[in-house]
């Protein structure tokens, strides 16, 4: 049968092979230069800083010291009330933050070696939260950890005798998934643990003077003033807005020839790599949980969430000198570096030096005198690698599973390794060394006395931690990233430090898997 031809009207076209391949890639071109562009823009607009925006208008506000008082029982009590408030973070603004014992972070707590030490803790929140003892050599069950919770209305009352040298530590909430939010919202403050080899040293050391706290936070505030903890990338909150002590826009008024900082990095997720604009030395004489042997001199120190150093700033009479966090610091590489916020810079703080300035004694050549921690030949080794933004060893956080046991009084070498994103690594109840850094040793005022320590991507680090002798087979200690979105997301692990006897033969399933210790 003859097929009648169609018009050319009526005949369908398909398009030519070549043309459609020409068509995708205009498309695919299209799609990449769009991918490109907003990449670009997002690249740009990630980057913060706050040069130019400041005055230095403000007086550092110095937390108030917190002395405690001698009960019955001979212990050193502290009073402290977690609660809500409101503060003046922005100038003309009125922000909701919490507080401990007033509306916005918590007084400086001072103790000696050797006190006998109790806190009552009363939580008016509305919510359960904990005190956590950041740095200090405490029982399991004083530590103020997940398993330590206080409810709405509870007190609990934690006490321990202080046995470790002098450091500046500091103290925060710890609530199972809600540490980033609590922390941000205000609940922190320092603790300073003195001794006599301090006190012996000439170190500046009259509090609020010429020793001077410098708790470090970033903010990100709403277009009402209130703080915005909707955003976050893979770290974190990463803020515009810098404040010190609770105070925005500081300066602080240098009446000595040396001034003490004690720099806690009290943020939820941001790293500061800490100098001063016009480039000046200064001396580190302390780490995270006590003195170095000597001073290092360095123009930089690079401290993430949870780490401290202490620093002593000489200046002449009529000086000022800004603290900046520059750019650069995170060595995670181009897309980490800007998204992470190690391409922000940040002016922190100036210094002003009076017109005439109380001559301070020079730095002492020598510092610390407690042994280095130094691993036994065929100490143990455990491998820990922290893998996206919740997991260690490829397993998020489980309140009723034991990860680690750990004979009393050990030394360990530990192997951390980072991944993906930058990250940090902090363990209760311990003070390590840092041995080396991807083979090699860490630089000299990182060498001392730490219980936290940054972790670049893919980087390993192995650390000499030395375990105390507080033994508790029921409830853990924690090891975690202190890049508390991290934390809360499952990026931590729980270990037992037991009698040696016991290590191969203790239960590693907890009685109360929810947490089951808040108190009332």
């Amino acid at each position: 049968m003859r097929r009648t031809p169609q018009s050319p009207q009526s005949r369908r076209r398909w398009p030519r092979p070549r043309t459609v391949v020409t068509a995708l890639l205009a498309l695919s071109l299209v799609g990449v230069i769009l991918l490109a562009a907003g990449f670009a823009i997002g690249y740009q607009v990630v980057r913060r800083d706050n040069l130019g925006q400041l005055d230095f208008a403000t007086p550092l506000v110095v937390p108030p010291l917190l002395e405690p008082e001698t009960d019955e029982e001979g212990r050193q009590a502290f009073d402290l009330r977690l609660r809500t408030g409101a503060s003046e973070l922005l100038p003309g603004t009125r922000t909701v933050t919490w507080g401990v014992n007033g509306d916005h972070l918590g007084p400086t707590l001072r103790m000696r070696r050797g006190d006998h030490v109790a806190v009552r803790v009363t939580n008016e929140l509305s919510e359960a939260s904990s005190l956590h003892w950041h740095g200090m050599r405490v029982p399991a069950r004083m530590d103020g950890g997940p398993h330590q919770e206080v409810r709405p209305g509870g007190v609990w009352i934690p006490e321990w005798t202080v046995r470790q040298p002098a450091a500046t530590l500091w103290y925060h909430p710890h609530p199972h998934g809600r540490t980033a939010e609590h922390v941000y919202r205000g609940l922190a403050g320092m603790i300073i643990v003195e001794d006599e080899r301090t006190e012996s040293l000439t170190l500046p050391s009259e509090y609020g003077v010429d020793d001077v706290p410098l708790i470090v936070q970033d903010k990100d505030f709403d277009d009402a003033g209130q703080f915005d903890l909707s955003g976050g990338g893979g770290v974190g909150i990463l803020g515009d807005e810098i404040l010190v002590n609770g105070t925005h826009d500081p300066h602080f008024e240098v009446t000595a020839s040396r001034t003490r900082l004690r720099v806690l990095n009290g943020s939820t997720a941001r790293v500061y790599d800490l100098g001063f604009v016009d480039g000046r030395h200064f001396q580190v004489v302390a780490t995270d949980t006590g003195l170095l042997p000597a001073p290092v001199e360095r123009d930089r120190v690079r401290l993430s969430p949870g780490e401290r150093a202490e620093i002593v700033v000489e200046m002449d009479p009529g000086e000022r000198a800004v603290l900046r966090s520059f750019p650069g610091g995170l060595d995670a590489g181009f897309f980490q570096d800007r998204f992470s916020g190690g391409d922000d810079t940040f002016d922190i703080i100036q210094l002003r030096a009076a017109d005439r300035l109380r001559e301070s004694p020079p730095v002492p050549r020598e510092l610390g005198s407690e042994p280095v921690v130094e691993p036994p030949p065929g100490a143990t080794v455990r491998a820990f690698e922290l893998s996206g933004t919740s997991e260690i060893n490829g397993r998020p956080m489980d309140m009723g599973r034991v990860d680690e046991v750990v004979p009393a009084g050990a030394t360990e070498i530990w192997e951390v390794r980072g991944s993906g994103s930058p990250h940090n690594f902090h363990i209760h109840d311990v003070s390590f060394r840092i041995l080396d850094v991807d083979g090699a040793p860490p630089p000299a005022w990182l060498a001392g006395p730490k219980d936290t320590v940054y972790l670049p991507p893919g980087a390993l680090v192995r650390l000499a931690v030395d375990f105390g002798t507080e033994v508790d087979e029921e409830v853990p200690y924690m090891y975690h990233c202190h890049l508390l979105a991290h934390e809360d997301a499952g990026m931590m692990g729980q270990f037992l430090v037991v009698p040696p006897e016991r290590v191969d033969t203790v239960d590693r399933t907890l009685n109360h898997p929810s947490g089951g210790h808040s108190h009332h």
